[in-house]
């Protein structure tokens, strides 16, 4: 039986007796930002652009909050991107920025964990940002009303309890009401799309030496109001 078929009005459950999904488990569409913040923008070389770098994740690539993140068989760079997720909540198509963060239903922590040599393959990121177990989602989706100013809030990512990227939200490049415009005009959006908004400078590929996640390492992105999100490393 399922267990929605067994719920009792008012009953609730403690933490250990549930298990998280991603806070959307199937979107159509994930658009993901590259070089959104300028110091990641310097730390990969990258010349400053007019528009954008969007990419794409697949859905049988997320996990929730407290799902191990996996690390190949094929590869050992595994990097971490701490990022602000925000998913749509109606349809839209060539949405105006001054209207944009209507057409928003909630924010979440996400972790855009990359295959580094992979990503660099080609001058596509596709690959390297697809593996299984990759794409952590969570914990929880925050509504606009509770989540605040988003502008005052950081980006922080902690690998083994130690800060590796913090940078505050209003210094992306391009803001979240630009993002939808922009994406709005080459694909509708519709209820349950995802955009990641990008990652800040602190990368491990980009340290001297460069720091990957390894199993049995433990990675942390906590935005202000909209949570943190947990998950330890473990091998393919």
């Amino acid at each position: 039986m399922h267990i929605l078929d067994t719920l009792v009005e008012g009953e609730t459950f403690t933490r250990e007796e549930i298990r998280l999904l991603p806070v959307v488990a199937d979107p159509g569409k994930i658009l993901c930002v590259g070089l959104n913040y300028e110091s990641h923008r310097k730390e990969a070389g990258r010349a400053e652009a007019e528009h954008p770098a969007i990419f794409t994740r697949y859905a049988d690539s997320l996990i929730a909050h407290g799902d191990p993140i996996i690390r190949p068989r094929i590869s050992t760079k595994l990097d971490y991107e701490g990022e602000l997720a925000l998913v749509i909540g109606k349809v839209g198509r060539n949405i105006p920025e001054q209207d944009a963060l209507d057409y928003v239903t909630g924010y979440a922590c996400f972790n855009d964990a990359s295959i580094r040599d992979w990503q660099k393959h080609n001058i596509q990121f596709t690959p390297g940002k697809n593996f299984p177990g990759t794409g952590a989602f969570g914990p929880y989706l925050i509504t606009p009303d509770e989540v605040g100013n988003l502008e005052e809030q950081r980006v922080i990512t902690r690998l083994n309890g130690e800060v590796l990227q913090d940078q505050p939200i209003s210094d992306m490049i391009w803001p979240l009401a630009t993002l939808i415009n922009y994406i709005s005009t080459f694909t509708p959006l519709s209820p349950g799309d995802v955009i990641v908004t990008g990652t800040p400078g602190g990368v491990g590929f980009k340290r001297t030496p460069p720091v990957w996640m390894s199993p049995g390492d433990v990675v942390e992105v906590s935005i202000g109001t909209v949570g943190t999100l947990v998950n330890p490393i473990e091998d393919e």
